[in-house]
């Protein structure tokens, strides 16, 4: 019996249709991606709500556990706090010192014997004398005048309020004409003398008063009256809250202690 040799079929060219499926999906274009940008702003915006939802929950929770505190919190946190109101110290003390506006603190009484003559000449000689002596009563007062102080003069630190109070000064002088008198008034011998009685006088009220000023600033009237000053100002200022009040006087410059003594008739 003889062999059939095999049978040689040219190869299909008939493929499954899945493949077709494979090649057209291959063929047609890919959808577009979203933007880089875009997809963080998404994560981003995801991120925040579930923050959100998490701070709800927290606030949620305090609420219920600490109430009207928990509340009060919330409020302060968004509402500004009111302003502090801070009151300058220089001005209010200085306003309190000036209020007692010139403080007289020490007075200085004294009665001076004062002579005063005038001489009346011929060819220079002298032919007549009077002479006239004056009994003055007077006084004296020394004091600050506080309301010369200025707001650098007063400064604040910690509990401590420090003040430098002006210079004292010789603020008031009078001859007190209604217990004042004439003691003596003599024209000299035949009368010769000048009648000059107004004019010595005058005189005599003005080395008066030269003399009670040169007296009390011997006396130390103007350290008297920074002494006392600074006591009266350390007690008005007593209740301004600080722990400890400091007051000081400048040294005073006063010129009539100074040419008092100059203009006084010995």
């Amino acid at each position: 019996m003889a062999l059939k040799p095999p049978r040689l079929d040219p190869p299909s060219y008939n493929y499954p249709a899945t493949q077709h499926v494979y090649e057209d999906s291959a063929r047609s274009p890919r959808p577009p991606q979203s933007p880089v940008l875009l997809r963080l702003f998404n994560s981003l915006l995801g991120s925040l709500s579930g923050g959100m939802l998490i701070l709800g929950m927290i606030a949620g929770v305090g609420l219920w556990r600490s109430g009207e505190d928990f509340v009060n919190g919330i409020r302060s946190a968004f509402i500004p706090a009111e302003p502090v109101e801070t009151v300058d110290v220089q001005t209010v003390v200085v306003q309190q010192i000036r209020s007692a506006s010139e403080l007289t603190t020490a007075v200085f009484t004294m009665e001076a014997v004062v002579p005063t003559s005038s001489t009346r000449t011929f060819a220079n000689y002298e032919i007549g004398k009077t002479t006239l002596i004056y009994v003055a009563k007077g006084e004296v007062r020394a004091g600050v005048d506080l309301s010369a102080i200025a707001p650098e003069q007063v400064s604040a630190n910690g509990d401590v309020l420090r003040v430098m109070l002006p210079p004292p000064t010789i603020i008031d002088k009078k001859i007190d004409v209604g217990e004042s008198q004439v003691f003596a008034y003599d024209r000299g011998f035949l009368g010769l003398g000048p009648d000059r009685a107004p004019e010595l006088q005058d005189q005599a009220q003005e080395a008066a008063l030269q003399k009670l000023i040169f007296a009390a600033c011997e006396e130390g009237i103007l350290q008297q009256a920074s002494d006392r000053a600074e006591l009266v100002v350390t007690q008005l200022l007593q209740n301004t809250g600080f722990a400890q009040v400091i007051v000081e006087s400048q040294p005073s410059a006063n010129q009539a202690c100074a040419t008092a003594g100059t203009n006084t008739v010995q």
